[in-house]
């Protein structure tokens, strides 16, 4: 990921659009723009095709619009289609305002005010760490995970709990890793014997740069490098974890450092051009220092963690996998939307499992900053960046940046730095560029 300061004779490669990601699999070309183009009957009648990011922007609109009777909505990715939730009650014009707006509707139970209900019920009696919940939309329900630490009281106290929600109101499943925030170690930045990952650039409201991480990377150390035990380059300015949410501004030590707004995905890269909400059903990729570029959905949005070193709230749920080292990476949109941060989560690239990100929205309000060329963005900033070779290193100035960390499941802030070498990012279980 080209976040970091580049030389300018490296300034002129990336100055074309977005280009379309490899992946494991072929990914689809940017191709789901809307297509319809009937009349507004037309429209009323079938569900619009929509892109992901437009699909996010109907669901808030028709949040509104229904008030209690918006019960959550996803997007179908196959049928490139937002589906809302409605608990129509004795009102069915909720349900032909949803449809002629575009969406397809769904008559579900549970409401949002009932879920989010059982969401603070589970906060109240069911804090354990290795847990968390968030609302699934696709199921109606809240789905409930627990880490192999959760045993024994503690289960039979989390399941008595989701119980107790009622049926229908909740899923639980046990999960066979560990929560763990990934610190470990897009580019990877060291400090303090800790290696994590650069997330994306942003500018803040006096014009300096900046770069945002994950919160339990910046209250970790106060200074960090783009070199393992090189100089430091930047320095935390806000920091927050555990908490509402886990993110981090990081100022670069020099005003004049160029720093586009743009992932390195190995061979190419990606311009981000705004920050977007998360839509559930969503198409993602992630990138970090440890596993390179992997993909996956969005699963749930609001999402409560609770890790060993405190609870982490309003978080965005995927199946995406990461592993110690990526912690504070990009998660992006193909068509350069900057969705999240990494947090943490269980498993690992090999056998899979739940990762979660920080909201880049949240985030840049809470910090002052603007990301991208458009939307809420600031300054145009990204028309430069450097391409690397798909095994050149990334992350330490122009040489080799971080090594492999140590992989595992359990690795956590214990393991900081554990593993980090000379060579790149290897990305093996990553979803790989061409």
């Amino acid at each position: 990921m080209s976040h970091k300061r580049i030389p300018k004779r490296k300034a002129a490669m990336a100055a074309g659009g977005v280009v379309a990601l490899g992946a494991a699999a072929i990914l689809l070309p940017n191709a789901n723009a809307s297509q319809d183009g009937g009349t507004s009957d037309d429209v009323a009648a079938a569900p619009r095709t929509l892109k992901a990011a437009d699909a996010s922007d109907l669901a808030a609109q028709l949040s509104g619009l229904l008030g209690d009777a918006f019960a959550g909505s996803y997007y179908d990715a196959g049928e490139q289609q937002l589906v809302v939730n409605v608990v129509p009650g004795d009102n069915n014009n909720v349900i032909v305002q949803a449809k002629k707006a575009g969406a397809a509707v769904r008559a579900v139970d549970n409401s949002i005010a009932e879920l989010r209900g059982g969401a603070q019920t589970l906060k109240a009696e069911a804090t354990i760490p290795g847990t968390s919940w968030a609302i699934d939309p696709r199921t109606n329900k809240i789905l409930v995970t627990a880490d192999s630490t959760v045993t024994g009281a503690r289960w039979d106290r989390l399941e008595s709990t989701v119980d107790g929600l009622g049926s229908g109101m909740a899923t639980l499943r046990k999960s066979t890793g560990t929560f763990k925030p990934y610190l470990s170690g897009g580019d990877a930045v060291f400090g303090g014997g800790a290696r994590c990952s650069l997330g994306f650039n942003v500018t803040v409201g006096d014009g300096s740069p900046a770069f945002l991480t994950a919160g339990h990377c910046g209250v970790a150390t106060d200074q960090w490098s783009d070199a393992q035990d090189g100089q430091p380059i930047a320095t935390v300015d806000q920091a927050v974890f555990p908490g509402e949410g886990d993110f981090a501004l990081v100022r670069y030590d020099d005003p004049a450092t160029e720093a586009p707004s743009e992932v390195d995905v190995g061979n190419q890269t990606v311009r981000i051009t705004e920050a977007a909400e998360a839509t559930v059903g969503q198409q993602v990729f992630r990138m970090g220092s440890t596993t390179g570029l992997a993909d996956g959905q969005v699963l749930g949005l609001d999402a409560t963690v609770n890790y060993p070193e405190g609870t982490v709230t309003g978080l965005i749920q995927t199946d995406v996998c990461a592993e110690p080292g990526d912690s504070g990476g990009p998660l992006f949109t193909q068509d350069g939307l900057a969705i999240g941060l990494t947090s943490g989560g269980s498993g690992d690239c090999t056998v899979g499992g739940e990762t979660f990100f920080q909201p880049v929205t949240t985030a840049l309000q809470a910090v002052g900053a603007t990301l991208g060329t458009g939307g809420a963005a600031g300054d145009e900033g990204a028309g430069a960046g450097e391409q690397t070779g798909g095994g050149e290193a990334v992350g330490g100035g122009d040489e080799a940046g971080a090594g492999q960390a140590g992989a595992g499941e359990d690795a956590g802030a214990g393991d900081a730095g554990d593993g980090a070498g000379d060579g790149g990012a290897d990305g093996s279980g990553g979803t790989q560029a061409p």
